[in-house]
């Protein structure tokens, strides 16, 4: 019987090993499930927003429903978001990673063959919630299997979640003109790219450890109390805000300043294309410093002279371009997730956290920035919003990019996390 034991044991050990310290292939078949599971993050957002008048006409969707289709990423990332580390302590990370993929590319599918607005909605929740999973439990995986080397795969995650979202922004229109006008056809090319993405944690999964059941934590109570938690959502939600108000606003800003759609498509393209080199750079980055408190002012000052800029109405794409440098604080966003904590648990309830009240912050953004210049009939007044956003991410960002942890979070005056 304990040659059977230790047989059964022997045969588990290096996989569990694996998990503890990855090293050689396993730590490349880790890190390539990362990358590949990062570029359909962002997909069925990305996708959709392209085809958004062929979909709605398609489905016969109303004003309301497609403004509801529009809010739907965000709403969908911070519920699900806040879900994810309660489901991660029964599941596990991994099997609950390969879960999120699995929800992506059947969401993309199902949606990609309907012909009426409800099961599109459905399908795309689902596919949403999906995102909204993933955007939590990677920085998890990050601060698990690569503790010394978070800022190389912080940097491998954020330059894969932007290079998904400018391919799935470029493509879904060729895509559609390529198979005829069909809308279906380019909305669901991209459950494929998931079903790829899903290959690698198929591969893994045999190999991590059962979940032990445990009771449900008080982590989330903690955050609540903690200064340094908030920071982090509010700089996450600041800098999500003038994203999503960009990326849906910056076409009609430069069309109203003398743009045509196919010049203004273009700035789009650049805007949209200057997130992956920014990616590469701005985790290791801040991962080389002992306090990202740098970073925060230098990304606030090249938003405010953007800003500013844009006010003008003159040399519109360089200002745009400004603009898209100082959006380096959405990788540096990400990266404070590991930065400020000193164990996976503690990512888990950071991230969760943080992302999911950013993203209510931010939801609110692009339909307030609409309203206000339907208000006034000109830019001023909805820039203000980006700027007041803009001071709210130099405070939060200042104290979140200080050199502290949210398990020592004692030291700051905030409540101990316990997870």
């Amino acid at each position: 019987m304990s040659a059977v034991v230790t047989r059964r044991a022997a045969s588990g050990a290096p996989w569990r090993a694996a998990w503890r310290a990855p090293g050689g292939s396993m730590a490349w078949l880790i890190a390539g499930g990362i990358a590949l599971a990062a570029l359909n993050l962002r997909t069925a957002v990305t996708s959709v927003g392209t085809v958004l008048d062929e979909v709605s006409t398609g489905l016969g969707m109303s004003g309301a429903t497609t403004a509801l289709l529009t809010t739907l990423p965000v709403v969908s990332f911070a519920l699900f978001g806040a879900l994810t580390p309660a489901m991660s302590r029964r599941m596990g990370e991994h099997r609950l990673l390969l879960t999120a993929i699995v929800l992506l590319a059947a969401g993309q599918a199902v949606r990609s063959l309907v012909d009426s607005a409800a099961p599109f909605m459905a399908a795309s929740t689902v596919a949403l919630a999906g995102g909204a999973v993933g955007n939590v439990v990677i920085p998890t995986l990050i601060k698990k299997h690569f503790p010394r080397r978070s800022g190389a795969m912080t940097t491998v995650y954020s330059t894969a979640l932007a290079a998904g979202t400018m391919v799935a922004a470029a493509a879904t229109v060729p895509v559609q003109q390529a198979a005829g006008g069909n809308w279906h056809v380019a909305l669901g090319v991209w459950a494929a790219l998931a079903a790829v993405a899903a290959i690698p944690w198929l591969a893994l999964r045999r190999g991590e450890p059962e979940r032990r059941s445990t009771p449900a934590r008080a982590a989330g109570e903690s955050l609540l109390r903690s200064r340094l938690a908030w920071a982090v959502a509010g700089y996450f939600g600041s800098q999500s805000l003038i994203a999503y108000v960009m990326f849906g606003w910056l076409p009609l800003l430069l069309q109203d300043n003398g743009y045509t759609s196919g010049q203004a498509g273009v700035v789009l393209a650049v805007f949209t294309g200057l997130g992956i080199p920014i990616s590469m750079v701005v985790p290791t980055l801040a991962t080389r410093l002992s306090g990202q408190r740098p970073l925060v002012i230098a990304f606030a000052a090249l938003y405010a002279a953007g800003f500013a800029g844009m006010l003008t109405g003159h040399a519109m794409w360089a200002w745009a371009i400004l603009v898209a440098l100082g959006g380096g604080t959405f990788p540096l966003a990400l990266a404070m997730l590991a930065l400020r904590t000193r164990t996976a648990p503690g990512t888990a309830a950071l991230s969760a956290f943080g992302q999911s009240a950013g993203y209510l912050i931010a939801g609110a953004g692009p339909i307030t920035f609409g309203l206000l210049h339907q208000v006034s009939g000109g830019w001023a007044l909805p820039f203000g919003l980006l700027f007041a956003a803009l001071a709210v991410q130099v405070v939060t960002g200042w104290y979140a990019g200080g050199d502290r942890t949210l398990e020592d979070a004692g030291a700051d005056g905030a409540s101990h996390l316990r997870v």
